[in-house]
């Protein structure tokens, strides 16, 4: 029987474990540059017992950024600080990925040195809610939207990323079609109400979502490549009305482009059938972030034993636990997660979760 706790082949990238750190917002990458900092490199060497570690979302251009002090791959200066990050987890053995995250409508033109710029988006359609800046709580505004000739410069954005990650030494990407960012704002009908080739039918709102993963696979190689997904998820607003019609399809179209991985986050017990079907049809290593609760062998890591996926990810339970690949397989004790140090701040709920005691 297969466990967690044995190596997968990740298209050609050896894991060590099955147990993958999922992405997190940290927003601790200050200073004007928005590069990630010694800390930074710190947080990620703690957690290189991760079969994979994926990256907090980073932001391909200025204005895909959609949260304060997150950090950048689109200058020299972030690519030269992620290859410390990058030489810090390959040192201890571990592999790590960069999540590619344009976050579209979600952000705010306070973020941007340039205030006049507006975030863009499928459609000029603003998200319910505020978003926390420096300057205190800011109400979501319009973004502009694309014109049909401004979407391939975009999809070049994540492109160039991806290049630079190559270029930082991180072993691939994974693009973020998730969680109400740009990708997953071109697959809801609530945020994409464009009537020309990138909307309306289910065809035409994928369609942006497999050219990001077909111009970043021809780039830096589709074994690199990963795509994360949530159907049905309503986070930042989105309305999804028939995520059993749009994943199976994006699904199917990225499926001959070999990609290394397809992510998944699963909204809530009831959307396993939409999971099983993804899983059925995407031949490559698939991750899930479960709804499942607790790592048991009831739970998180029962998934990889019965073949529901092949490798399960972990928020904040690897936030709060630097080695936990190893308190799994101790079955405990865990950390607790400090839910007010998750966002900003210093290294106190950062680097300091202490690591279990060896005797």
């Amino acid at each position: 029987m297969t466990t967690a706790f044995d190596p997968i082949d990740l298209a050609g990238t050896q894991l060590a474990n099955r147990i993958a750190m999922a992405p997190m917002t940290r927003s601790r990458a200050y200073g004007d540059g928005l590069t990630v900092t010694d800390s930074t490199v710190e947080y990620y060497g703690q957690r290189a017992s991760a079969g994979l570690i994926v990256t907090e979302g980073i932001q391909p251009s200025v204005v895909g950024q959609g949260y304060p002090d997150t950090p950048g791959l689109h200058t020299a200066e972030q690519v030269a600080a992620w290859r410390k990050v990058t030489d810090a987890v390959h040192a201890k053995g571990g592999k790590i990925f960069a999540q590619i995250m344009h976050a579209g409508r979600i952000g705010h033109p306070v973020l941007w040195p340039d205030q006049e710029l507006l975030s863009v988006a499928p459609s000029a359609v603003a998200a319910a809610g505020q978003l926390f800046t420096h300057e205190g709580p800011k109400d979501f505004i319009a973004p502009r939207e694309l014109t049909a000739a401004e979407i391939p410069g975009i999809v070049d954005d994540f492109v160039e990323a991806a290049r630079n990650a190559v270029e930082a030494g991180f072993d691939g990407v994974e693009l973020h079609g998730a969680n109400g960012y740009l990708i997953h704002q071109f697959l809801a009908p609530n945020t994409n109400r464009r009537t020309d080739e990138w909307g309306g039918s289910v065809e035409n709102r994928i369609r942006f979502a497999v050219e990001v993963a077909k111009a970043v696979a021809a780039a830096i190689g589709p074994e690199r490549t990963g795509l994360r997904v949530s159907p049905g998820n309503p986070y930042n607003d989105i309305a999804e009305t028939d995520p059993e019609a749009v994943y199976p399809a994006l699904v199917n179209e990225i499926e001959p482009l070999g990609l290394g991985y397809l992510h998944v986050i699963e909204n809530g017990p009831g959307y396993r059938d939409v999971t099983l079907a993804l899983r059925k049809r995407f031949s490559g290593t698939f991750i899930l972030n479960p709804a499942t609760e607790g790592p048991t062998d009831h739970g998180a890591l029962g998934l990889i034993e019965d073949g529901t996926a092949d490798i399960v990810a972990f928020g904040s339970l690897f936030l709060a636990n630097p080695d936990l690949p190893a308190r799994l397989k101790a079955e405990g004790p865990y950390n607790t997660p400090d839910t007010a140090t998750f966002f900003g701040g210093d290294d106190k709920g950062y680097t300091d979760y202490p690591a279990l005691s060896v005797s």
